[in-house]
């Protein structure tokens, strides 16, 4: 199918999301890879690896042209190695998901909601946070709480951040597509950020886009 969105969210940002149906010859066709790129390609040992690396590249190729490069610093953070937009990325699945923005930074994630994240709401919601107790609810809104802090945290690029301690996501009813406000307090970062979602099949996306010092 390739890609299924790309969404211009303003004249500066554009969201981008494939969905994995295509073998690896045919992704392998549709980019150019240098020899970075393929070496990273030829160590995956994993079909599914292989095909996340290509669509993101196929994503990307399709957002911003074959010639768009992505270069990764000693934390394994993503950039354009033209340094002409900011880059977030996320895959799960058969999702693929890319934001661009050449003035704000940027941070998406994306979960196939394949488990019962209940069984694990311990690790990443914390006593300030609120979810409902509706059960045909509860799952969308605990995924909605962990890609709203994924996204934070990528947008932060900051080493020492707790997703349950030092991420708060603010109480908000549960729809399709909304807006959540979430903070984030450290001994170095105390800001806050307005994240926006929405579900596709049975899939979460989560981003936010902010133009904010990095300290």
């Amino acid at each position: 199918m390739g890609c299924i969105s790309k969404h211009y969210l303003n004249e500066y940002t554009i969201l981008g999301v494939w969905k994995i149906e295509e073998d690896i010859d045919t992704l392998l066709g549709m980019v150019d890879l240098d020899l970075i790129d393929k070496k990273k390609y030829k160590a995956f040992s994993s079909t599914s690896r292989k095909l996340e690396f290509l669509s993101v590249r196929a994503l990307l190729a399709e957002l911003l042209g074959r010639d768009a490069r992505i270069v990764y610093n000693k934390n394994n953070k993503p950039f354009l190695s033209d340094g002409s937009r900011f880059i977030s990325i996320s895959h799960s699945n058969k999702l693929t998901a890319i934001l661009l923005s050449s003035n704000e930074k940027v941070g998406i994630d994306l979960e196939h909601m394949s488990t019962n994240i209940g069984r694990i709401a311990f690790k990443f919601v914390n006593r300030k946070e609120k979810i409902t107790r509706e059960p045909e609810r509860r799952v969308y809104h605990l995924y909605l709480h962990w890609c709203a802090k994924e996204a934070i945290y990528k947008i932060c690029d900051k080493e020492g951040i707790s997703i349950k301690k030092n991420i708060t996501i603010e109480p908000f009813d549960v729809k399709e597509s909304g807006e959540i406000r979430g903070s984030v307090k450290t001994k170095k970062i105390n800001d806050t950020f307005d994240l926006f979602y929405t579900r596709y099949d049975n899939y979460t996306i989560v981003w936010t886009k902010k133009n904010y010092d990095k300290g």
